[in-house]
């Protein structure tokens, strides 16, 4: 994600309201977020549809990697071997159907 520059990424909800096509613009153009505010704190921020696409696709990973975590703590795993055979036996059934 971009670095946000306080000047220009930081926006009132009015101010935003006015100048949305500006906003729109500059995200497409910079990449950098823009967090709108509402009675001085923030209430939202505007990303480009790519890096929302970014940061939800990390989430996942990030969410899939723990979860394997959790699997090896718990004893939940196959070895190298009997992945192997388990694919092997998956194969194989396949073909006789």
């Amino acid at each position: 994600m971009k670095n946000i520059t306080i000047s220009n990424d930081i926006v009132p909800v009015a101010k935003f309201k006015t100048k949305i096509s500006k906003y729109l613009k500059t995200l497409k153009e910079t990449g950098h977020p823009v967090i709108i505010t509402q009675n001085g704190s923030p209430a939202g921020v505007l990303l480009s549809p790519t890096e929302y696409d970014n940061l939800i696709y990390n989430k996942l990973f990030i969410e899939s990697v723990n979860r394997g975590l959790k699997d090896i703590e718990s004893g939940e795993f196959y070895t190298t071997e009997e992945l192997k055979k388990e694919i092997q036996s998956t194969r194989t059934s396949r073909k006789t159907k």
